[in-house]
């Protein structure tokens, strides 16, 4: 019971964290300036992210001091948590280079491998795939692409914020029914401050996220993935489903943009979920069917995945797969064409 109150304190505390960040960035003149690649129209205060940093942080000094998480686990994600938010701060202020900005998430990587040991393995129809050494660098790249993929899919109003939400509400009652309790308490408290940040971020959104929460959301649940695949049914094939939706888009989109040499980091307007919004000419009804397709197609993937881990691949494939087509036809990834 006492779990709940926390959650639902983290979540009030967020709000109003959120709010308080809201008027700061008006005094400061902190706003994110509409240009040629914006999805927004009018100035607006950006950081928001900054309140989901504080209360996350917050609910894991109490699930580690309560004993409900143990040392590890929080000290992976708070010390490598902590890193990615401030130059994700940094950069939200002044920018940061990209070579700068990628030196210290791969030091943040290194940092979660030294806390907790993943399973270098994964289970497929004729066993367990193990990937020995190989599965440590893997484990780093997975959580650097993650990391970055939220970042970049954080585009138009509301999106970052309700794939949080409905990110961490699938894995909370996933991992729950796994008996996994530790980690359910996790992404229940990381939900509770997406909810609390959301309220302002809602379309038309008040306040941006920014770097600093973006790229934190994404750490954290790269690392969540790697954890619960190790200590629950929840394996990566789950999470994998989970985030369908980010990593389909992210992925596809940077391929395309890789393939025709465009600099990686460059702001474009060519992910699907923007291209979706131009063409509704509203970011409402994309965010909301974003939340839509998470709880409705990919949790109940991601759950008959969890219960049959050695079929996950497959699962995998279903899920992702008209989210692949959705991508393809919106033209996630096509050559921007220049406006005069």
């Amino acid at each position: 019971m006492i779990q709940l109150a926390i959650i639902a304190l983290i979540g009030l505390g967020s709000l109003l964290l959120t709010g308080w960040t809201k008027a700061v960035a008006l005094k400061g003149n902190l706003l994110d300036v509409p240009n040629s690649r914006s999805s927004h129209q009018v100035p607006t205060p950006r950081g928001g992210g900054l309140a989901i940093v504080v209360m996350t942080l917050l609910s894991f000094q109490v699930g580690w001091i309560f004993d409900w998480i143990s040392a590890n686990v929080a000290g992976a994600l708070a010390g490598g948590g902590i890193v990615v938010a401030v130059i994700g701060f940094l950069d939200d202020q002044s920018g940061v280079a990209a070579r700068w900005r990628l030196l210290v998430h791969v030091l943040a990587a290194v940092w979660v491998l030294f806390w907790i040991s993943p399973a270098y393995s994964v289970p497929i129809p004729v066993g367990d795939l193990v990937l020995g050494r190989a599965g440590a660098v893997l484990s780093a790249v997975w959580i650097i692409w993650v990391l970055n993929l939220y970042n970049f899919m954080d585009g138009i109003d509301g999106i970052a914020g309700v794939e949080a939400v409905t990110v961490s509400a699938g894995a909370t009652a996933l991992l729950a029914y796994s008996g996994d309790y530790d980690l359910a308490y996790i992404t229940a408290a990381i939900g509770a401050s997406a909810v609390g940040f959301l309220f302002w971020n809602w379309p038309p959104a008040k306040i941006f996220m920014g770097d600093v929460g973006s790229g934190y959301l994404g750490f954290l649940f790269a690392v969540l993935a790697l954890t619960a695949h190790s200590t629950s049914n929840t394996t990566l094939w789950s999470w994998l489903i989970l985030l369908g939706v980010f990593l389909v888009d992210a992925s596809l989109t940077l391929l395309r943009r890789s393939l025709r040499l465009e600099p990686i980091y460059q702001a474009h307007r060519s992910h699907a979920y923007q291209q979706a919004a131009l063409k509704f000419d509203s970011h409402m009804p994309v965010t909301i069917a974003v939340g839509i397709i998470n709880l409705l197609w990919l949790l109940p993937l991601s759950f008959a995945a969890s219960r049959n881990p050695a079929w996950g691949a497959i699962f995998v494939a279903v899920a992702w797969a008209p989210l692949l087509v959705l991508a393809i036809w919106l033209g996630a990834g096509n050559k921007e064409v220049k406006h005069c």
